[in-house]
């Protein structure tokens, strides 16, 4: 035996043995179990670490290939289970630090000079040395190596490799930082890691973090580095960085440095040289030699922001926010940025700038968030050092302007968060750079600024001084350069945002500020200086919108109404009318007029709006300059003026698709509110100006409404400008409609519902989600959703019409002439129905010739696609409130169309939808109050035969397949045909002889249902037809002649139906679904059957029946086997489950079709109880189902013997055991519990209700096992959780007589308190916290015995729905509507309870204090939404009528100070609000 470990030791050793069999044999003898060497594991890996050491020390001379071998070899070895079942066990293996060294050392090799072949090697046995700590202690105990290996690492991955390697070099990497993390924490030397991580990591480690936040590594979709390992690195390198340059106890050391404080301790400081952190760590960070010049200016801008944040989290407290300012300040000035002086812009390029400023804005944000920055604190104690470095950097900023740079806004916005007086010095220049003359065509930059100008209004607004600031708006805007900005919208919107909240005095003094600059800087020189009508456009602009903010000055104190009057008046006489005589006499260039013409129409129109208003809310309001709104015409603003100059202005300053234009649009407006407001004038007088008001505002924009699209409009008048002025005239137009359409002629109603119809956006487009601009197409989209447009009749009608023509377009055949054929086929495409005109009689020939293609009107798939638009534009419409002659118009539409010939060619799914489509639309006309006067036009009979004929040509003729929207278009027109049926049936319009034709109609139609489609077409209508008769022929009725007829027809239908079923069955392919036809009309035969049988009164008559049976019996049988088979196939979908259901309960009536050899009870409970347990069911489809489930389970339950039930009920408490929690069978769970809430609801005998209230015990400790098993899983199951509670909450509200033990009450308690309330999300809460309050009701109601020894178990419960109630409303700085909504809801059930509680004086009266203070207690920890507290406190209000005053006393004593305060409060609200509204309604009542 020696010989064989002997051997192979001394092999490894020779030199004659060859390096192949040396690797071989290693191998061998590592894996083998016949190879047994004293420390075997130790020799082997000795042996293969010394040929490495000897080959690198130049010993030894190996091949390349040998070498990667042996590293595979030592990897193998290190990753091998065996080596770690042998450390596990206690087994010591060492690894030399040789082996580390050279690991190290190849590392370092790579870094350099790449990655060789056996790069992937190397790193895999470091891998494997880190990931076991028994081997890692190599590199954890010696910490130099440790750092050399991490250093070579960041820098080998800071040269970016690629492949394979970079994941295997990036989880080395992971664990050798997560080792040196600990080896830091365990450093007790702060000196000894600080010049560690300065020498070796800091620089290399800086550059890895900056290359990983750039997302290096990640941006590619195949990177093979995963991104959350990326997050994990960069995490653990900021870890390295902070432990090592920000210890604690380095604190001393950088006051030292940074404030030029002494050390405490002097002669220790002497003794030894001073530490520098700050100057070593800046040196360090500026140092361009560690990393590429292209890379150094990045790494340091993000770095400097990097070390500034880690800094503030070690050190930022109150007492330390001047040595984190002179940090900041040292870190600054490693930024190129610091270094630039005015008109050195050039130097930095726009990717430069980018990064430059994000530093600069990350350094801003973390002093505002930690507090650096105290104005009082740095004017008092330091001298405003912080103060003067800001504005420095402001100063900076502003000589450097980088309008295109989001980042450059971002910052300067910091600043203004930091104190607004940072900037204030440079106000002026801030707006004219940042603002006015800024070109910012970047949409992002857009957003910053406007966010900078929005910081800018909110902080002078908090202020008092928006005065100011518009002071230095309009110095900036008064400069000779040319504006940049838009005159309304963007910055401008921003800025005039905070108007409304500003003071009354503070607005006019903005006004006056306004007016003054327009009359003094604007108006002298605007016909001399061309390049001021832009200006004067945009402070009129501007100005309009401060005139809009002006309240109303209804109850206003008088100084204020002169005020006002006195600025209107001035507004009118010193701007308004010399603008408006400047437009009138223009000689300047057309741009110059048109400029100068909108800002005095804008100002006229402002003005106009204002006095209006003004004038209707103050009665001490009346501007002398004005006409008041007596005035009805426009002269009244050019005093002296002829109407002829009125119209000179109107064409010479308001050209086509202009601001003028559409203020002149607003003035005529203007002009008819005014008239409508004039009480002395008689409306007959009115009208002639009316029309013309009405006429001129919808002509001006005419031309402008023919293009289809034009550019968004953002809903600021002073920002309307040509490619605007459409979607501003249109949104004009249609938000006065109600003013404009009673004085609009037929031509201007066409041409509006022309403009309508043609600018209505694709149905098939995606609708935009909150568009916050206004456009053509959204416009017409809410004025045709809008409740106000079927209330315009005239409007409507024209917009049908509308509709109408471009059906009869569609509709128009082809060849020469065809418009005149159909004029006269089809009258009603073109007639007017106000007209009266005569299409009885004429109506149903004509449409029974074009259902069957008499003459040509085909529609193809183009012009198919064109009316399923017009559809959709008609299904927006309120079709069931049309007057009679629309309606009926548009029924005779609709029909036509339905009925036309398609075409060939055209897709079979387009035509599928179009007919689906068509009778959708013709249901809905008919559901509506004027659906009889469609038969004044057109017989009952003659629709139904027109209509089948169509379907049945379209189905034969086309081939339509039965494929996805198949279904829909029978379940389409067959609810058409049957609401046209039962319209027949209950206005008795001649029902037997409409329903003698439909008939007749059915049983000669065979011949056209040969194929499939044909034949499902015609099931359905007979279908349709047995429901209706059905119940008309079983019920009283008045002539003999109709008695006899009415039953005779319902026999032919059955017949008939029976027929065509049974041709439907046997044409069927083996083994096939039940289509849904088939089931439909199966339910509806044996329906009319039954009602046949049970129908005949008297004795005999019963006799009769009972002994006939029933004409369809096996076919009956057939079915009811095929759905018994299929139900689960079925169940796919609502509809066919629904009706199978039906059938299955209407079967169990007839006891003479039941099988002779089978139980039908257990064969229907088991195939329900397989599709309850299905999981592939969708909950939707069984939930929609619960009320024909529940008559199916009513009628089992009567047919049923007690042993059928028994069983039933076996089954059922086996579904409810917790074992199918452990393997997830949550489906049979849930079955279950449908089941027993069916039956709950189910009437039972007396032997079956005491059989199933003597198994409640068993169900209420299963479902409380449940709910327990269900919630300790991670996370809840909730689906499972919600409808245990609801049916524990059923069973103890249906059982309060039959449930005697109060311990199977008690069992629910356990339920409820296992659900984990503060860990829910709030929607999952919002579902679970009403059931849970339900079971509490219904144990507080329906128990009151349990209730007086389970008050504590209760409250228990019902405090931890105080608890979520009050965590869930909360106020938060982040949350949504929703989480508000939810937390509404809970403490609306919370209140609800406290009120049952209150109810219950007696037995809770002890409890009260004890239930005040777990509420005090909770509320002192949250600060709640004012709208949760109100409901709480109304509800705690409530309890605290239970206490008395020995309680309130020993509340105050007892609890502890923070909620002591809470409840002094508390009580103070209860006895002011509360107690005094109580005692008010007894006196009261009194």
């Amino acid at each position: 035996m020696a010989a064989v470990y002997s051997g192979i030791s001394l092999k490894l050793k020779s030199k004659t043995t060859s390096w192949e069999d040396k690797l071989k044999l290693a191998h061998f003898a590592w894996i083998s179990h016949q190879c047994f060497l004293p420390n075997k594991e130790q020799v082997l890996l000795d042996w293969a670490r010394q040929s490495l050491v000897a080959f690198y020390k130049k010993k030894l001379d190996l091949k390349e290939d040998i070498v990667e071998r042996l590293w595979v070899y030592i990897d193998d070895v290190l990753h091998s289970r065996r080596l770690q079942t042998l450390l596990q066990d206690g087994k010591t293996v060492n690894l030399q630090i040789p082996l580390a060294k050279i690991i190290n050392e190849r590392i370092a090799e790579f870094a350099l000079s790449g990655c060789p072949r056996h790069a992937r090697a190397v790193l895999s046995c470091c891998q494997g040395v880190l990931s076991v700590p028994a081997l890692s202690v190599i590199y954890t105990a010696k910490q130099e190596l440790m750092v050399a290996l991490l250093s070579q690492l960041c820098r080998l991955a800071c040269g970016q490799p690629e492949g394979a390697v970079l994941a295997q070099l990036f989880e080395v990497l992971h664990l050798a930082l997560g080792h040196y993390l600990r080896i830091q924490k365990q450093q007790v030397n702060p000196k000894r890691a600080f010049g560690e991580a300065m020498g070796q990591l800091f620089q290399p480690c800086l550059v890895l973090r900056h290359l990983l936040s750039a997302g290096t590594w990640t941006q590619g979709g195949q990177s093979p580095l995963r991104p959350a390992l990326s997050r994990d690195v960069r995490a653990q390198v900021e870890a390295v960085l902070r432990g090592a340059a920000f210890q604690p106890e380095l604190l001393a050391s950088y006051q030292e440095e940074l404030l030029q404080q002494p050390r405490g301790d002097t002669k220790a400081a002497a003794a030894k040289s001073p530490l520098t952190p700050a100057s070593t760590v800046i040196s360090r960070l500026a140092d361009a030699g560690y990393c590429a010049p292209p890379l150094h200016a990045a790494v340091v801008a993000g770095s400097a922001a990097l070390l500034h944040r880690l800094f503030l989290e070690a050190y930022a407290k109150e007492e330390n926010q001047l040595l984190c300012f002179h940090l900041l300040a040292r870190l600054f000035g490693c930024l190129r940025v610091s270094r630039l002086r005015e008109g050195q812009e050039e130097a930095l390029s726009p990717a430069d700038w980018t990064t430059e400023l994000l530093a600069v804005e990350q350094l801003l944000s973390a002093v505002a968030g930690h507090g650096v920055y105290n104005v009082a604190a740095d004017r008092i104690r330091h001298g405003g050092a912080q103060f003067e470095f800001y504005r420095r950097l402001a100063a900076l900023l502003l000589g450097h302007p980088q309008p295109s740079l989001p980042a450059w806004f971002r910052c300067l916005r910091a600043l203004i968060a930091l104190n607004h007086l940072i900037l204030e010095p440079d106000l002026g220049r801030l707006v004219s750079s940042a603002w006015v003359h800024a070109d910012v065509p970047e949409s992002r930059a857009r957003k910053a600024q406007e966010a900078l100008v929005g910081a800018l209004a909110q902080t002078y607004a908090k202020l008092r001084q928006v005065p100011r600031l518009f002071g230095d708006v309009l110095g900036a805007v008064c400069r000779p350069e040319p504006l940049r900005a838009a005159p309304a919208g963007g910055p401008a919107a921003v800025l005039c945002q905070c108007l409304p909240e500003l003071p009354a005095g503070q607005l006019l003094d903005t006004w006056d500020l306004l007016l003054d600059t327009l009359r003094a800087a604007v108006l002298p020189q605007l016909r001399a200086d061309a390049a001021l009508a832009p200006k004067c456009r945009w402070l009129s602009a501007l100005l309009h919108r401060v005139m809009f903010s002006v309240r109303s000055l209804d109850g206003a104190p008088a100084p204020l109404v002169r005020r006002t009057r006195d600025a209107m008046e001035a507004t009118l006489r010193e701007l308004v009318r010399p603008l408006l005589l400047l437009a009138l006499d223009a000689q300047g260039p057309a741009p110059w007029a048109q400029e100068v013409g909108g800002a005095a129409l804008l100002l006229a129109y402002a003005w106009a709006e204002v006095d209006t208003v003004l004038s209707l809310s103050c009665g001490e309001y009346r501007c002398a300059a004005g006409a008041g709104p007596e005035a009805a015409d426009l002269l009244w603003l050019l005093p002296g003026a002829e109407a002829q100059r009125w119209e000179d202005l109107e064409a010479r300053a308001a050209p086509a698709e202009s601001l003028g234009r559409y203020c002149l649009e607003q003035l005529h407006l203007q002009r008819m509110k005014r008239t409508l407001l004039r009480a002395s004038v008689p409306p007959q007088d009115a009208l002639p100006a009316l029309r013309d008001a009405a006429s001129r505002v919808l002509r001006s924009g005419r031309d402008s409404l023919t293009q289809r699209t034009a550019a968004s409009w953002d809903g600021q008048a002073g920002a309307v400008s040509a490619q605007t002025y459409p979607a501003a005239h249109w949104h004009l137009v249609v938000s006065h409609l109600p003013i404009l359409t009673p004085h609009l002629g037929a031509d201007d109603l066409g041409h509006l519902a022309g403009v309508l119809l043609r600018t209505l956006p694709p149905r098939t487009a995606p609708a935009a989600e909150d568009e916050p601009c206004v456009t053509l197409g959204g416009t017409s989209e809410a004025l045709l959703r809008s409740s106000l447009f079927p209330e315009m009749q005239p409007l409507l009608a024209a917009f049908l019409a509308c509709v109408t023509e471009k059906c009869a377009r569609a509709l128009c055949p082809a060849p020469r002439g065809g418009e005149a054929l159909l004029r006269r086929r089809l009258p009603w495409l073109f007639e007017d129905p106000a007209a009266g005109a005569p299409w009885e009689g004429h109506a149903a020939r004509a449409l029974l010739s074009l259902a069957k293609g008499d003459f040509l009107a085909e529609l193809d798939g183009e012009r198919l696609a064109g009316v399923l638009e017009l559809w959709a534009v008609l299904a927006a419409l309120p079709l069931h409130s049309l007057p009679p002659p629309w309606h009926v118009r548009c029924f005779l539409l609709l029909l036509s169309v339905a009925v036309a010939r398609l075409d060939g060619s055209c897709p079979r799914a387009l035509a599928l939808r179009f007919l689906a489509t068509s009778y959708r639309l013709l249901g809905s006309l008919q559901s509506g109050d004027s659906a009889r006067a469609v038969f004044r036009t057109v017989h009952g009979s003659d629709v139904f035969e027109i209509v089948l004929t169509s379907l049945l040509d379209a189905s034969g003729r086309l081939g339509l397949d039965v494929g996805e929207a198949w279904p829909e278009l029978l379940q389409e027109a067959g609810a058409f045909l049957e609401q046209l049926m039962q319209a027949l049936a209950q206005a008795k319009l001649s029902p037997l002889l409409n329903f003698g034709k439909m008939v007749a109609f059915l049983a000669g139609c065979g011949a056209g249902a040969e194929a499939a489609p044909g034949r499902q077409f015609l099931l359905v209508s007979l279908t349709k037809l047995c429901r209706v008769l059905g119940p008309l022929a079983g019920g009283r009725r008045r002539h003999r002649a109709a008695a006899d007829a009415l039953p005779e027809l319902l026999q032919q239908v059955v017949l008939q139906a029976g027929a065509v079923l049974q041709l439907c069955s046997a044409q069927s392919a083996p083994g096939s679904c039940l289509p849904v036809p088939a089931v439909a009309a199966a339910t509806a035969l044996l329906a009319a059957e039954a009602s046949q049988r049970s129908g005949d009164s008297g004795a005999e008559g019963a006799r009769t029946a009972g002994g006939v049976p029933f004409s369809h019996a096996a076919l009956y049988q057939g079915v009811y086997a095929q759905i018994l088979s299929q139900l689960p196939a079925l169940a796919g979908s609502a509809q066919p489950f629904q009706e199978a259901l039906q059938f299955l309960t209407l079967f169990l009536l007839a006891p003479e079709l039941h099988p002779e050899k089978e139980s039908v009870f257990s064969s229907l409970f088991h195939s329900v109880r397989r599709v309850l347990a299905d999981p592939d069911i969708p909950a939707q489809v069984v939930e929609a189902a619960e009320p024909h489930l529940g008559a199916l389970l009513a009628q089992m339950l009567a047919v049923g013997s007690t042993e059928d039930f028994r069983l039933a009920l076996r089954d059922v408490l086996q579904g409810v055991e917790v074992r199918h929690v452990w393997t997830a069978d949550v489906q049979a769970i849930l079955s279950s519990i449908t089941l027993i809430k069916l039956v709950l609801s189910c009437p039972l005998s007396a032997e079956k209700a005491t059989l199933f209230w003597l198994t409640c015990p068993q169900i209420l400790t299963a479902l409380t096992l449940l709910s327990r098993e269900a919630c300790r899983e991670q996370p809840p199951r909730l689906r499972l959780v919600g409808p245990v509670l609801e049916l524990l909450a059923a069973l103890l509200r249906q059982g309060e007589e039959a449930i005697q033990n109060p311990h199977h009450v008690g069992l629910a308690f356990g339920a409820l308190l296992a659900v984990p309330l503060g860990h829910l999300k709030p929607a999952e809460l919002g579902g679970v916290f009403p059931k849970i309050h339900n079971v509490l009701f219904s144990i507080l109601q329906c128990h009151p015995k349990v209730m007086l020894r389970a008050i504590p178990s209760f409250l228990n419960a019902f405090h931890r729905l105080v608890l979520a109630a009050m965590c869930q409303g909360r106020q938060r700085d982040q949350g949504s509507t929703d989480d508000l909504t939810v937390a509404l809801e809970c403490a609306r059930l919370v209140q609800r309870m406290y009120s049952h509680i209150a109810t219950k004086a007696e037995e809770f009266t002890v409890f009260s204090p004890f239930m005040v203070a777990q509420y005090v207690a909770e509320a002192q920890k949250v600060t709640l939404y004012p709208a949760v507290k109100d409901l709480l406190q109304e509800g705690i209000y409530l309890i605290l009528d239970l206490c008395i005053d020995r309680d309130v006393h020993f509340l105050r004593v007892s609890l502890q100070p923070g909620a002591r305060h809470v409840f002094k409060e508390l009580h103070s609200d209860y006895l002011k609000y509360h107690k005094a509204k109580q005692e008010g309604e007894k006196r009261y009542a009194v």
